[in-house]
């Protein structure tokens, strides 16, 4: 069995990688030359746990394969699964442009039944504009190839996207008739043999249950971010809420920590873009939008608590600790650090800014005036406050009394909420969490 990914972005090259991982031929495709060159050299454009070895294992076993070229690797494909990005427009729109060339090509070189697999987020409709782009290209040609087009979103969190790949909690497919079925079936009967759920659906609701699954997330988040704000006004503490609460079976506990809001490459785009999808349906998500909002001002939350510490902020030195949206991967897109240090810089703010991984991509888009640092140590020297952003293990457990001896301050402003009250202020800081 032979498949094409095209997009080496962070869904298709994790797909392509784990495929071949469990033995079957991959060919990844993308127009980027620089990055078929760097990973052909086995050098991985993402910060994700575990897939350079991959990688570079089945690269080794010629099971995975980089070009730029679809057209000349199409020809004994079985499918094709679509990996390409789907960035928000101007009007909050998934961009679709990306899919539909992959689309046009599909059917300009097709040469026999395939399966064309949306892997992209896209929003509900896009299989229909993917099938109808496919054969306008194949009634040009006058070939009535036959083909279909199937939905398998993606349900991999980063940092932890190799496990989420091969021992998923569900993979859902979305397809039209059993020949699909089959073939989606013959390519993950691999995960099969474990026991993983494989829940097939009809196409729309493969497109539509990625985009709940997403919203969904992101509203626990939001609404557990809009009752910390209610904490602080009340005196209650919500990690004691968080306990309360998540005890409820029919709750949970997972997506309810407070904190600075949510960020990343998905929640973001996808809940902005199903907002506009029930706006184009003439039935607003009313729910959707307060998420949103809730998130966008949670992001600035840290910053109006320093504003309030300092009043002044003007030739103040504040230690950022974390840039990416979350530990564990290098992804600053709509990270909450983001807001927070273009805040600073512009209060007249020293920002010494520290990240494990991060600090190469968050170069390209934050302030000039940002000083990046090796360790936590360093960027505390001499500063008045520390500001936790990214919960990174590394954080998790500095030496307060090293720190209380090299600052000029003493507040600690934990974006996170992964310190402990009691024993921050023992050590002679003043302590500012999240709904507390």
């Amino acid at each position: 069995m032979k498949i094409i990914v095209v997009g080496t972005g962070y869904v298709g090259l994790v797909t392509g990688a784990c495929l071949a991982d469990v033995g079957i031929s991959v060919t990844c495709v993308d127009i980027n030359q620089e990055k078929i060159k760097a990973l052909k050299n086995g050098e991985i454009p993402i910060y994700e746990p575990g897939l350079d070895k991959i990688v570079e294992r089945n690269i080794k076993a010629q099971r995975l394969n980089f070009t730029t070229h679809l057209s000349e690797n199409i020809q004994d494909a079985n499918a094709i699964f679509i990996a390409v990005g789907t960035p928000p427009d101007k009007e909050g729109n998934a961009d679709l442009q990306y899919v539909k060339a992959v689309a046009k090509e599909i059917g300009e070189n097709m040469q026999d039944y395939l399966v064309v697999v949306t892997k992209s987020t896209v929003p509900v409709g896009t299989s229909q504009l993917i099938k109808k782009t496919i054969e306008e290209q194949l009634e040009k040609r006058n070939s009535p190839i036959e083909f279909d087009v199937a939905s398998n979103p993606e349900f991999l969190k980063e940092g932890a996207a190799i496990d989420d790949f091969m021992k998923p909690d569900r993979v859902v497919i979305g397809v039209e008739n059993d020949r699909a079925k089959n073939m989606l079936e013959k390519i993950y009967k691999p995960f099969q043999l474990n026991g993983y759920r494989i829940i097939y659906m009809d196409v729309t609701s493969a497109e539509l249950t990625k985009y709940t699954a997403n919203a969904m997330l992101a509203t626990r988040i939001s609404f557990m971010n809009d009752i910390a704000n209610i904490c602080e006004k009340v005196g209650a503490n919500i990690n004691q809420i968080r306990a309360g609460i998540g005890a409820d079976p029919r709750i949970g506990k997972k997506f309810l920590y407070a904190g600075l809001g949510y960020g990343g490459s998905c929640f973001p785009k996808d809940v902005k873009a199903l907002i506009k999808t029930g706006e184009e349906l003439n039935h607003p998500l009313r729910i959707l939008q307060a998420v949103d909002d809730v998130n966008q001002d949670q992001k600035r939350v840290l910053f109006h608590k320093i504003s309030k510490a300092f009043k002044n902020l003007k030739g103040k030195t504040i230690a950022v600790w974390g840039l990416s949206f979350k530990p564990n991967t290098d992804d600053l897109r709509e990270a909450p650090a983001i807001d927070l240090i273009h805040d600073l810089v512009k209060s007249g703010v020293r920002v010494r800014a520290v990240d494990p991984v991060a600090a190469h991509e968050a170069k390209k888009i934050l302030p000039p005036e940002v000083e990046y640092c090796e360790d936590v140590y360093t960027s505390a020297q001499g500063a008045d406050a520390i500001a936790l952003v990214t919960e990174w293990n590394q954080f998790r457990f500095p030496n307060w009394g090293k720190l209380k001896k090299m600052m000029n301050g003493s507040h600690i402003f934990d974006g996170r909420n992964i310190y402990d009250l009691e024993l921050i202020e023992s050590k002679g800081f003043t302590y500012h969490g999240i709904g507390l």
